[in-house]
């Protein structure tokens, strides 16, 4: 079925940018001094909201339409794993964005560390349910 496929697609791309700020990208920036850290955050943030967002809406959206012309419980539980990640965002992470977003980089120290250290570790649940969608969806294929 195409929007099982479409489904596991979308969640393939969400999860795949999401590991990559989790592995990768988030680490090697708490590298770096207070200033420089605040500051590469803030543009990369802006840049992968509308994509993570995007891709986590119709990656649920899709998973539950499959769910309702299949009646696959798989489906329905990769699409509920997908959309999860709005209200974790907008509940527990945007507080923490919107302070991030309004702290002038000259002005950054261990407070915004601090919260960037705790920001990595809530966009780690968003990799992991993103990754439980993705191996429900491919699971869902067979």
């Amino acid at each position: 079925m195409v929007l099982a496929l479409l489904s596991l697609i979308f969640a393939t791309l969400f999860t795949g940018a999401a590991l990559y700020i989790s592995l990768v990208e988030h680490p090697a920036r708490l590298l770096l001094d207070d200033g420089p850290l605040l500051a590469q955050w803030q543009p990369s943030y802006k840049r992968a909201l509308p994509i993570q967002a995007s891709l986590a809406i119709l990656g649920g959206l899709a998973g539950i339409a499959a769910w309702l012309l299949l009646g696959d419980w798989r489906l329905l539980a990769g699409a509920l794993f997908m959309l999860a990640n709005w209200p974790l965002t907008m509940i527990v992470i945007m507080p923490i964005n919107k302070r991030l977003q309004a702290t002038p980089p000259s002005e950054a120290g261990l407070d915004s560390r601090a919260l960037l250290i705790r920001w990595g570790r809530l966009h780690d649940m968003r990799s992991a349910l993103g990754s439980a969608a993705v191996l429900l969806f491919a699971w869902g294929q067979f």
